[in-house]
């Protein structure tokens, strides 16, 4: 019978060795009476820095539960935990042909699901296999030699492949487990399962890609790189076939759109077969970039303790006048800013960090919410334009060489004393005024945002930032209409999924629509 005893909290000056006999003196009881102790949540309290505190939620049997029930009932904190049952996915035989295009979180992680029912699919990637796709990226960060099919935006493992790697999500879905377990199961850290904040990071990532690309191979999958969905057939307004790179037709009763969300031409075809599409609001900004030490010392009141994280953080601000906010986006302790541009001529920074999060520098997208009236046109395809217009404009502002334009945070906020423009952005930055990077309400309110944080976390606004430019792919820019059933709303057997359809925002949340189409699709099977 399995219990959890939450709020056990342990200095950071204390190893996890100690934790079970911390929790048996907290109960009463000896350390040999606990079984199976693992960690069921780590969080870190630093709200009353620098006294820094570890949370841990624990799980634990005991040795005879009959005798000593009664020992621990009415202890403050513990709970008897009734013993989770894992999923039972009865098998499902069909001859219906399913297609996904896309190898991102959705679209691996609807295959991995389809594969527990036994299903299999022929998954379509534009891009190259990881292996190849780092190469590319490695090329285009080095001497701005830049592939449109192969690069941070398109390959295998999606956006996400060259990110920080966060797990994270705001929702209790009871799929979120699963999905951390099964990326544990593939190579990711054991602790991806019980940390409040998990990462993976890029490098364990590709190799966790890897091994789930050779599990799904080992079921039948049939998986198809430098392959660009070109067209869709249908028969009866419903899916009948794809056509791949304008020359291969592959039959298709369900397909599934997982192409993320810098597939523009996806969208255009899309637009041109009347698939219902709308537009939808995003955020715009820079990336800010510091020294890790210097935001440990914010956060954590001083020193960084050697059993503590790399500090992170979140910020928003709001402006009561214009109704915009500024807040904080993929926050990467630890990391780099890396070029993810995806089109000639255009410049797009993210941010990435490995699993040990061991760089000095520390950086976040700090973005402005754009609405659909700031696109200037009421076609769905606006908010592309839109992005595509400023990415030039930035690459115009970096001379024209995937160089990020980039500020000293206190030259860009107008504020007396000395500092240059500092980054670890690949391929390189070329100091200037950002103002031309970006729209004019965007840079105004990212002024009066930046003041307001500079309040907060004192050191934030200093010459040890600096302001990389521009932060343009937070999410899609429009959303393909689905229904209920997650099918489109103008073409049945079409599922548009994750990100890129409007319906996710990161690895988890693109993961779950991912295996909820899934679900779907082998219900119907069943059924059918």
């Amino acid at each position: 019978m399995p219990f959890i005893y939450r709020n056990l909290t342990l200095s950071p000056n204390f190893a996890e060795d100690d934790l079970p006999a911390l929790l048996a003196a907290r109960i009463g009881l000896n350390a040999e009476e606990l079984l199976d102790f693992h960690i069921v949540r780590k969080a870190v309290d630093a709200r009353r820095k620098p006294r820094i505190k570890l949370i841990f939620t624990i799980s634990f049997m005991l040795t005879d539960a009959t005798d000593l029930c009664s020992r621990v009932a009415g202890v403050p904190d513990l709970e008897w935990q009734p013993e989770a049952k894992p999923p039972l996915y009865m098998p499902v035989v069909s001859h219906q042909r399913i297609v996904i295009v896309g190898s991102g979180p959705a679209g691996l992680f609807a295959a991995l699901r389809l594969a527990e029912y036994g299903l299999v699919a022929t998954i379509v990637e534009r891009g190259q296999p990881v292996e190849q796709r780092a190469l590319d990226v490695q090329q285009f960060w080095r001497n701005g030699m830049l592939n449109p099919e192969s690069n941070v935006q398109f390959g295998e493992g999606g956006a996400g492949t060259f990110s920080d790697g966060k797990l994270t999500c705001r929702s209790k879905d009871p799929l979120i487990p699963w999905i951390l377990e099964r990326l544990a199961f593939f190579g990711a850290p054991p602790e991806v399962c019980y940390l409040a904040k998990p990462h993976i990071g890029t490098d364990r990532l590709r190799q966790v890609i890897c091994t789930l690309r050779r599990h799904l191979l080992d079921r039948g999958f049939d998986i198809r790189f430098g392959s660009r969905l070109t067209d869709i057939r249908t028969q009866n307004d419903r899916v009948s076939g794809v056509v791949i790179s304008d020359s291969d037709e592959l039959p298709c009763d369900h397909l599934i759109l997982a192409t993320g969300h810098s597939a523009r031409d996806t969208y255009e075809l899309l637009s041109q077969s009347a698939v219902p599409l709308e537009r939808k609001p995003f955020a715009m900004g820079l990336r800010v970039e510091h020294p890790q030490e210097l935001i440990d010392r914010i956060q954590y009141g001083g020193p960084r303790h050697p059993n503590l994280p790399p500090a992170d953080y979140a910020v928003t601000w709001n402006s009561a006048s214009s109704g915009r906010s500024v807040y904080s986006f993929c926050m990467c302790p630890g990391g780099v800013v890396i070029g993810g541009s995806s089109e000639e001529g255009g410049v797009v920074t993210n941010g990435m960090s490995g699993q040990q999060r061991n760089s000095k520098y520390a950086n976040s997208a700090l973005v402005v919410n754009v609405t659909v009236d700031d696109f200037g046109g009421t076609d769905p395809l606006a908010g592309v334009r839109f992005q595509r217009h400023w990415e030039h404009q930035a690459f115009l502002a970096g001379g024209g060489t995937y160089h990020a334009p980039a500020q000293n945070i206190l030259s860009f906020m107008g504020l007396p004393g000395k500092g240059r423009a500092v980054s670890s952005y690949r391929p390189g930055i070329a100091e200037t005024c950002l103002d031309a990077a970006l729209p004019s309400f965007i840079v105004a309110t990212l002024r009066e945002g930046i003041s307001d944080f500079g309040r907060r976390l004192k050191g934030f606004v200093s010459a040890e930032a600096t302001l990389i430019g521009i932060e343009s792919r937070t999410s899609a820019p429009l959303r393909v209409l689905r229904d209920e059933h997650f099918e489109s709303v103008g073409m049945r057997g079409l599922y548009p999924a994750g990100e890129g359809a409007g319906y996710a925002g990161g690895i988890m949340s693109s993961a779950m629509d991912g295996v909820r189409i899934a679900d779907t699709i082998a219900a119907r099977l069943r059924a059918a």
